[in-house]
């Protein structure tokens, strides 16, 4: 559990789903700066960005190890990150966002957490299959914030596998960070997912309802609705999903921004065809009482062991995403 005592803390937190620029990091960045200032007006204390939303994402599927290379930067000290740093303090808020890492000759799908006292926090994909050049990170990334509680993050395909929320709980985390470029995907489960015609998308304008009800069903909200409030209250953790939405190199995002308390209930969300910024007001009181934290309580790792055993039949993440299933 966490070492914090939120029982009385009540957090405006905010998230946002946008269409990035693939590789227009200033594109991105200002755009970034926007939302931030936008919801600094409106007293939210922490601000969620989509994951790699500031050099882009789908794009760097087929790159090679030089082109993914160009995108990246060192974790602090690269421009993008300095950017980030530099919001946090100015508008006194956390702000999440997501970027190509390199740290010496790997290089990272991270999500960095900017903290406005100047502190920062790097969660690197357990999970990465975007490219064979980009490798996946080692370890959980929980942390006490300066919001006064204890903040997660996992990256999109990592809160898919169950047994990374629970750990993430277990190591303590109030708040999980989930951002994500996900919905509209050509899944290999029939009923997961489907991708959505792009011509629905550019005419969002004049026929908002099609592409609007894309969003809203099997392709966006619906799946999400299957599992991601059990992550939040399986777990006892408030969660802020953030995606991406729109056009991603031939896919279309499906937005779906939302915050969801430590019951699974929805706080604030949104379905619309848009850059777009959701906010709530996350009351952390709710927390020691949840049905998750009760059940964290009542566990017997003794019975448990076999989770941590491989059984054979594991994958690496490229193959588990994207090879087909075993005969």
């Amino acid at each position: 559990m966490s070492a914090t005592d939120p029982s009385s803390s009540r957090i405006l937190a905010a998230s946002v789903q946008f269409c990035h620029r693939s590789g227009d990091k200033a594109y991105n960045l200002a755009t970034i700066a926007r939302f931030v200032a936008e919801a600094a007006a409106r007293g939210v204390r922490l601000i969620v960005f989509p994951e790699m939303c500031v050099t882009g994402y789908w794009h760097v599927v087929g790159m090679d190890r030089a082109g993914i290379q160009a995108l990246a930067e060192p974790v602090p000290g690269g421009p993008s990150v300095t950017a980030l740093l530099e919001l946090a303090r100015r508008h006194d808020m956390v702000v999440g966002a997501g970027l190509v890492e390199a740290d010496g000759e790997k290089l990272y799908n991270s999500y960095v957490v900017a903290e406005p006292d100047g502190s920062w926090h790097v969660h690197r994909k357990l999970h990465s299959f975007e490219s064979e050049h980009i490798s996946s990170g080692d370890r959980y990334t929980v942390f006490a914030s300066t919001l006064g509680c204890t903040l997660g993050v996992l990256t999109c395909y990592d809160n898919n596998i169950i047994e990374n929320a629970r750990m993430t709980a277990l190591l303590g985390a109030d708040i999980l960070l989930a951002p994500h470029q996900t919905g509209g995907v050509a899944s290999r489960s029939p009923h997961a997912m489907g991708t959505i015609d792009v011509a629905l998308w550019e005419a969002r304008d004049t026929d908002p309802r099609a592409i609007e009800a894309e969003f809203r069903g099997d392709k966006g909200r619906g799946w999400l609705m299957r599992w991601l409030p059990a992550r939040a209250h399986d777990n006892g953790m408030f969660l802020v999903f953030s995606n991406g939405v729109g056009p991603d190199n031939g896919e279309v995002r499906t937005g779906n921004a939302m915050l969801i308390d430590c019951y699974g209930r929805i706080v604030a969300e949104t379905w619309r065809a848009r850059d777009e910024m959701v906010c709530g007001e996350l009351d952390l009181s709710l927390l020691a009482r949840s049905t998750g934290r009760r059940w964290l309580r009542g566990r017997r790792p003794e019975l448990y062991r076999a989770l941590a055993e491989p059984t054979g039949r594991e994958v690496g993440p490229i193959e588990a995403r994207f090879s087909p299933e075993p005969a």
